[in-house]
């Protein structure tokens, strides 16, 4: 159904006028899919625009490995946390403003974060970054889904879907062209020519809509999800050097359990709640909740991490660096097409596992590379993207078809949100892997070496230590090279679990009506 206008209108327009601005509107929809596309493409970009930049940024601002983590994980947390919020302010308040508004504060945020002298200022921005992230995604989706339908909705997603993973891949060759050319600060500063004109496009292709049943915001609920969330990603990232036995780290863990029983009551309580627990009685959206989580956790992760051994291990420099992992977006880019095709004819239970499983494949090839070097790297990132591609786009359309247009805005949330949680725990769970790895393997050497080391900058690293330079780089090269091939193993075992899950939840007949909205 297209949208209509305003009856005040009518007076003053033949019918052939109101007819071709109707026409003008409903072609406007391409132009929305571009906005959209656009800023969905600078969500993951802002993510994986950085790791290539993580020496530079080291060095210039002193981070150690766990400030670090927090650079990359606090634009996640804020993601993961609001998009919930975007959703219900979407849906209440009008999913075009939503989206403005969250582009705004994304500008703000890339200027922050450009001008930034110290880690905490840095990561301040970064968290606004991703609070105006979440509300562009969220309400940018659910817009989408009020004028698109059947098999054209299928097509725009599966645009969006290549348009997202080509954001996550070809975000490290832009941030190792910009780091190389201009300096790490001009990853941030790039948005700004990008954001401004999307404020005119999105202003003009887009029509608001709103849910007229929306109820008022579940403050109490998203309180206890930020802190539960904020908790556990702490924990995790700090728990190397608090001790995984300590106190206070199993206090943080506690806590964190209580405050989601806590959310879980709340919204269990909800009439209209924040995070609709119901849906999770439909077992096909619980497992297409666990792969939007594994494809974030297990490729998305991997992305993250990849850049510091192909820099400090392979020796490339950013822009070499980023040049590498395209080999990862070429698949994302040739399968989203493949994937709508492949989609129409192929059930949901059967095509989510098959792309998670492709990827735990590439995790098993991506684990070799401390034996086989760059022939492991480059077959286990183009596995990985091919696996990726297949269902990044297509696990969104499921996801959302399961609920009414209107509730579209929490669908999109909620698929949102178990991709960044799955980032977010990817990033500080399989770090700690990582950072336990690399502290054990290069245990006679002081922390800030190792410091280094984690964040790749090798030469530098062992060029400090004077004579021992030569022993230095050695031992740090193989200790980085078995912490990524246990990374990459810990990613395919995650992948090839949530596979299997997924086929037992996903029901032949709901994702026949998923299926259904391709007409």
């Amino acid at each position: 159904m297209y949208l209509q206008f305003p009856n005040k209108f009518d007076w003053i327009m033949s019918e052939s006028e109101r007819d071709l601005m109707t026409t003008s509107i409903h072609d406007r929809r391409y132009w929305l899919l571009l906005a959209v596309c656009i800023a969905s493409f600078l969500e993951p970009l802002a993510t994986t625009v950085v790791t290539v930049s993580l020496p530079q940024i080291q060095r210039a601002t002193g981070a150690s490995f766990a400030e670090l983590q927090w650079v990359l994980n606090a634009y996640v947390l804020t993601f993961a946390a609001l998009v919930l919020t975007g959703g219900a302010l979407a849906d209440r308040f009008g999913r075009k403003r939503i989206f403005i508004v969250g582009l705004w504060m994304f500008i703000v945020a890339s200027l922050v974060c450009g001008i930034a002298n110290d880690p905490f200022l840095l990561i301040g921005g970064r968290a606004i970054a991703g609070t105006g992230s979440a509300f562009m995604l969220s309400a940018g989706l659910a817009l989408l889904v009020q004028v698109f339908h059947g098999k054209e909705r299928v097509r725009a997603f599966a645009i969006w879907g290549v348009v997202v993973g080509a954001g996550s891949a070809l975000g490290p060759l832009v941030g190792g062209l910009l780091t190389d050319n201009l300096g790490w600060r001009w990853i941030f500063f790039v948005n700004l020519p990008v954001c401004l004109p999307l404020l005119w496009l999105s202003h003009w292709s887009a029509e608001e809509s709103r849910d007229p049943q929306s109820g008022v915001i579940d403050w109490i609920g998203l309180g206890s999800f930020t802190s539960m969330f904020m908790l556990l990603m702490y924990a995790l990232i700090e728990g190397n050097n608090l001790g995984w036995a300590s106190p206070t780290l199993i206090a943080l863990l506690v806590v964190s359990a209580v405050l989601l029983a806590i959310f879980i009551r709340v919204q269990l309580r909800q009439t209209r709640p924040m995070f609709d627990l119901s849906l999770f009685a439909n077992p096909t959206f619980t497992g297409a909740s666990i792969v939007a989580v594994a494809i974030a956790a297990a490729f998305f992760t991997l992305l993250v991490y990849l850049p510091i051994y192909i820099q400090g291990v392979l020796g490339y420099s950013p822009s070499q660096t980023g040049l590498a992992l395209v080999v990862m977006a070429v698949p994302l880019l040739v399968m989203g097409p493949v994937s709508a095709r492949m989609a129409a004819v192929i059930s949901p239970k059967q095509f989510l596992p098959f792309g998670l499983l492709v990827i735990a494949g590439g995790g098993i090839l991506l684990s070799l590379v401390d034996q086989y070097g760059a022939t492991a790297l480059y077959a286990g990132m183009i596995a990985t993207g091919i696996g990726a591609g297949l269902i990044n786009g297509e696990l969104s359309n499921v996801a959302i078809s399961v609920v009414a247009p209107e509730r579209s805005g929490m669908a999109s949330g909620i698929n949102n949100t178990m991709r960044q949680l799955g980032f977010g725990i990817g990033i500080a769970g399989l770090g700690a892997i990582f950072s336990a790895d690399l502290t054990r393997g290069l245990a006679q050497y002081d922390r800030s070496f190792v410091e280094r080391i984690a964040s790749g900058d090798v030469t530098a690293a062992a060029f400090a230590l004077g004579d021992d330079a030569v022993r230095a780089t050695d031992a740090a090269t193989a200790t980085l090279a078995s912490a990524i091939s246990g990374l990459s193993l810990s990613a395919a075992a995650l992948a090839a679990v949530a596979a299997m899950l997924a086929f037992l939840l996903i029901r032949p007949a709901a994702a026949t009506k998923a299926t259904q909205e391709r007409g």
